[in-house]
């Protein structure tokens, strides 16, 4: 019996031709899990299936054939040429969930010549993708250096962050955060949920009036001002201009000039030393992993004797898999981005002589911090486009809700590692127990 994976075999020793519904087939793994319809007429898929993906133009599966998988789809999606009915823009999580068994599969040179006779070889040539993709890694060698280069890392930063602060503010909430949020429960607000995150990570530095506290990748400033309203003397640094724009603006209207300022700088290029405690929330997953070495050395050098440092970022599950993120994450959200597991982390800590005391994974945390971000762009869907172009805001629902999904299937993690520059005897200098409240 004729199945999805040779039936385009079949066709080719045939002569004959595949319908676009066919052609996908084709590139699946198995029966497709949803309903799928074309702009030639055909279809696949359960026809009681709640949600119905709509191939629209050619070039959209032009984008599918040429990309099979998350980047193809992306590409079409985002363009407009491929619809999702039965869900919004700003929340596909519960579209993505049911997708969940979509598996691609690289067809075979048979194949390929069946589906290129099928679509006219002229449809099969590439067409540039949507704007709001970036180029591809050894593109970006060639034009803006080598990987964690501070060029290149500014680039991939300009990218991901400087969208419109408008738009954050739809998304993200009033904090203006964009790191997990740490719930004490589940029917907290996003807002409460933030703001115990900055009071977790203060407590657990033991920050007090007076200290002074180095912000590295501070994003719009949250944890700054958080430590600055408790008299400590706070530095952030940022290579997002428009985020150090939004801080600095903030601070001045909180009244809190005095203790704390936002930089539009390269971490690396932050002189002063000698701080009581170092923070870096959501930045390490930028940093690129052969960096580790410099970047943890960095906090260490900036330390006094006896402060402490906090390391907030997503992780994967274990430390055997590759650090690269998928291509649609590279190309339309973090490009460069690199992670790896809570163990290797620990492990670049300690190779450099640091101490660390604590490590916690708050993974459901990120589920649910995403879930909410969802939410908003969903409620403010019609504000964000006044903001953003209607791609973008695809971007960032695609991007989201996959996330989302991602922490609930223990795809990433998210961790929390609290670690001390021991002095030259290596005193304890902390309580014997955990000082801070979970």
């Amino acid at each position: 019996m004729t199945t999805f994976k040779d039936r385009s075999e079949v066709f080719a020793e045939l002569g004959t031709k595949l319908s676009i519904a066919e052609i996908f087939e084709t590139l699946l793994e198995g029966p497709p899990p949803i309903r799928l319809t074309a702009y030639d007429g055909s279809a696949t898929g359960p026809e009681d299936s709640q949600y119905v993906l709509d191939i629209k133009t050619p070039r959209g599966i032009n984008y599918v054939a040429t990309a099979p998988g998350d980047l193809g789809m992306a590409r079409a999606y985002i363009s407009g040429d491929m619809t999702a009915t039965g869900v919004h823009p700003g929340d596909p999580y519960e579209f993505l969930k049911a997708m969940g068994e979509l598996k691609f599969r690289r067809p075979s040179a048979l194949a390929l010549v069946t589906i290129a006779r099928s679509l006219g070889w002229e449809r099969l040539k590439p067409v540039p993708p949507p704007p709001q993709e970036t180029l591809p890694r050894w593109r970006r060698i060639a034009l803006e250096g080598l990987r964690h280069s501070k060029a290149r890392d500014a680039e991939a930063i300009h990218h991901h962050y400087d969208v419109s602060n408008g738009f954050y503010e739809h998304v993200l909430g009033p904090s203006m955060t964009y790191t997990c949020a740490v719930y004490g429960d589940e029917k907290w607000t996003l807002e409460q949920a933030q703001e115990n995150k900055y009071r977790l990570v203060f407590e657990k530095l033991r920050l007090e009036e007076g200290d002074r506290l180095l912000d590295i990748g501070c994003g719009w400033g949250g944890m700054v001002r958080y430590a600055a309203k408790r008299g400590v003397k706070v530095i952030g640094a940022t290579l997002s201009a428009e985020q150090a724009q939004w801080a600095q603006q903030k601070i001045a209207e909180e009244g809190l000039t005095e203790l704390a300022e936002v930089r539009h700088s390269d971490y690396r290029d932050i002189p002063e030393g000698q701080f009581d405690a170092v923070s870096s929330i959501g930045l390490t997953e930028h940093i690129g992993v052969q960096n580790y070495p410099s970047y943890f050395g960095f906090m260490k050098g900036k330390l006094r004797d006896g402060g402490l440092f906090l390391n907030h970022c997503i992780t994967r599950p274990d430390n055997l898999r590759t650090t690269k993120a998928g291509d649609f994450i590279d190309r339309y959200v973090f490009p460069d981005g690199e992670l790896v597991g809570s163990g290797r982390i620990i492990s670049e800590i300690q190779n450099l002589g640091l101490e660390v005391l604590h490590e916690e994974n708050l993974r459901e945390h990120y589920a649910l911090t995403l879930h909410e971000w969802g939410k908003n762009l969903v409620e403010n869907w019609d504000a964000c486009l006044e903001e953003v172009d209607e791609g973008t805001a695809k971007v960032w629902g695609l991007y989201m809700a996959g996330c989302r999904l991602g922490f609930q299937h223990n795809v990433v993690q998210l961790h929390q590692v609290l670690g001390v520059k021991l002095s030259a005897d290596s005193s304890w200098t902390v309580p014997l127990r955990p000082w801070w409240t979970a």
